[in-house]
């Protein structure tokens, strides 16, 4: 029996969460623009400087993504029914993971970076952080598949938006698409035929438009 690649696979996952700590800090909860102002500032965008975010700015952004922020484990964006069918899959230069919200850590998925399977277009590779949305159809209940992934995809624009304010509120650039390249990103992530990607979005410092 050939115990090498199993040796390597857990070599690298021990050297992946090395390198990002699984347990983010704790999210800060205060600071930042005022709402009003974080809609006047929220945009699109395209470039970004390749450079990390903090560990706090990564804790902080997945927290006001789809955190919870209850006791009862209730989450930062509403959910159809409180399914809470979404993932979030954080494509990172040192690795991919799941957040987990309960817990707030992050879950090593694969120690590749994937950030070029997150969009087809050319910047995608270049943002530091990309966030890919998972809708999981076995969390949505019975009833017309249709209209569970219509749900779904609500979901994630909800989440998309949370993305959006807190990057305006905290100075950064952001993206949202759904051009990725499913295909080619699901197995990667080890995603079953009910886990559908729905978007990916780009987050980092702002960069040079080219």
């Amino acid at each position: 029996m050939n115990v090498r690649v199993p040796l390597i696979s857990a070599f690298l996952t021990a050297a992946l969460i090395a390198q990002v700590p699984p347990d983010l800090p704790a999210p800060q909860k205060a600071g930042g623009r005022p709402l009003m102002e974080a809609l006047a500032l929220r945009s699109t965008s395209r470039a970004f400087d390749p450079k990390e975010l903090s560990t706090q700015q990564l804790s902080d952004l997945l927290w006001a993504a789809w955190g919870v922020n209850r006791p009862d484990g209730r989450r930062t964006a509403p959910s159809a029914r409180n399914g809470q069918e979404i993932d979030v899959y954080v494509l990172l230069k040192q690795g991919t993971f799941r957040y987990q919200a309960k817990g707030h850590r992050l879950e090593p998925v694969a120690p590749a970076d994937l950030r070029a399977l997150g969009g087809i277009q050319a910047f995608a590779k270049d943002a530091p952080v990309t966030l890919i949305l998972v809708a999981d159809l076995a969390k949505t209940g019975t009833g017309p598949l249709e209209q569970r992934r219509e749900w779904a995809s609500m979901d994630a624009g909800y989440i998309s938006q949370n993305i959006y304010l807190y990057c305006a509120s905290a100075g950064l650039a952001t993206g949202a698409r759904a051009y990725v390249d499913k295909a080619a990103l699901g197995p990667k992530l080890a995603l079953r035929p009910d886990q559908l990607i729905l978007l990916g979005q780009s987050v980092g410092f702002p960069g040079k438009a080219p």
